[in-house]
């Protein structure tokens, strides 16, 4: 088992370069299942979780070939078969899921386990389900395994309850092959969603009105192979930019879309950090007096889930009160207490917390409860004072590529070590 090991109280200084979205490479490497030409995947984030959905495709008979050094993903399903993913892959990831609507398409039926992730709470695949059954789909849910039966997929309107990301995604790569017009409203609209269209409209699929709440799918009968490049990630991003602000640096991020992390942007200039756009990069100055502000988690374009952890982190450590409110996850919490640990002063009322900003945060050890969490503890660990431990990182490797190397290239004093290896600081 491996520890991060962070080394609180110094000023930031540099750039970060950002890497390709999480949640854009997995479902559009799940999307390559709907063709039997090659998929080229370019700049693609080398992290655990590309790496275990790659491994769901192997069980299916797809040949991938990962080249670190370039960064490349080469998918090669002209051999596909129906198998069932391994158990033990599929519960270590929900985007394991995002298979099941391009393996529909391609062959009719499929059969896999519930997918498992991060325990942050409930998230139903009713809504998958629901948009597949609209689509003629049979679908039988047993003990611990969803299986999909369908002579022809047939086009239809269909309705989310809520905005969904993985069940817009699931259905658009089962509607794409469906025959007539598929109508998705209430759909998600998160930039992620309009980089998969990007990528099945590349293949040869007909979106239309992607990164809106209503998408047009007109059904084709064949996709071909096609080269892309994810969009940067957001949520690593908006972590280095609090990054900034928590430890009360100057940083500039490269690789960002001012478009996609507008909301982050607009609470981190409501607390008084300085923002300054410039044409692809963002330079953030939180070397000042800031203020506490409210936060209300809510689907694309509203403040983002995932970016809740992080800005509770940096709430703990400026004067005055603070309150984050959770819509999204009714689980997302869990790493209140690990910050409270560290001298936090936090009080949970429901699906609200309220922050109450403390001197300064001491260093402690910590354990890592989701990927957000562990991204968050880090970053309390960054503003404390004193020396932070974090296990149970495998949670950070599954969505942050080299975290430590690239903040320890900007100055903060950041180890990643084996526990054997661990020693009194």
């Amino acid at each position: 088992m491996e520890k991060i090991i962070v080394n609180g109280g110094r000023k930031l200084c540099g750039e970060v370069e950002i890497s390709s979205a999480k949640n854009s490479i997995l479902p559009i490497i799940a999307s390559s299942i709907l063709t039997n030409e090659k998929c080229i995947i370019e700049n693609a984030p080398m992290l655990e979780d590309v790496f275990v959905i790659c491994e769901v495709l192997e069980n299916l008979n797809s040949k991938i070939n990962i080249d670190k050094e370039s960064r490349m993903i080469t998918i090669d399903n002209s051999n596909l078969k129906l198998n069932e993913p391994s158990h033990n892959l599929v519960r270590k990831m929900r985007a394991s899921f995002l298979t099941m609507g391009a393996m529909v398409a391609r062959f009719g039926e499929f059969k896999i386990s519930l997918p498992g992730g991060c325990n942050i709470g409930s998230r139903p695949i009713d809504l998958h389900l629901k948009g597949f059954k609209a689509l003629g789909v049979q679908v039988e849910v047993g003990y611990g395994y969803v299986e999909a039966k369908v002579s022809k997929l047939k086009g239809n309107n269909i309705y989310l309850d809520f905005p969904s990301v993985g069940a817009t995604e699931n259905i658009m790569m089962a509607a794409v092959m469906a025959e007539g017009e598929t109508i998705i409203e209430n759909a998600a609209e998160e930039p992620e969603i309009v980089d998969l269209a990007k990528f099945l409209n590349s293949m040869g699929a007909k979106i239309i009105g992607a990164g809106t709440d209503k998408l047009r799918i007109i059904g084709v009968n064949r996709l071909n192979g096609a080269r892309h490049r994810p969009i940067y990630d957001r949520i690593e991003a908006g972590t280095f930019m609090v990054a900034a602000a928590i430890t009360r640096s100057k940083l500039k991020v490269i690789n960002v879309s001012e478009e996609h992390v507008k909301p982050i942007i607009a609470k981190l200039t409501e607390m008084n950090v300085g923002i300054e756009i410039d044409k692809n990069s963002i330079i953030v100055d939180g070397d000042r007096d800031l203020k506490p502000v409210d936060i209300k988690t809510m689907p694309y374009p509203g403040f983002p889930t995932d970016m809740q952890a992080q800005m509770m982190a940096l709430l703990c450590t400026v004067k005055g009160t603070g309150v984050i409110t959770e819509t999204i996850f009714e689980n997302r919490f869990m790493h209140a207490s690990e910050l409270k640990r560290m001298g936090a002063n936090i009080k949970l009322d429901g699906r609200s917390a309220i922050i109450e900003g403390v001197e300064h945060l001491t260093g402690a050890e910590v354990k890592a409860t989701d990927l957000r969490a562990g991204a968050a503890l880090i970053l309390a660990g960054l503003g404390a004072d004193g020396c932070t431990k974090i296990g149970d990182i495998y949670h950070i490797d599954r969505g942050y590529v080299d975290i430590e190397k690239k903040l320890k290239k900007v100055g903060a004093q950041i180890e990643r070590i084996s526990e054997s290896d661990i020693k009194v600081v």
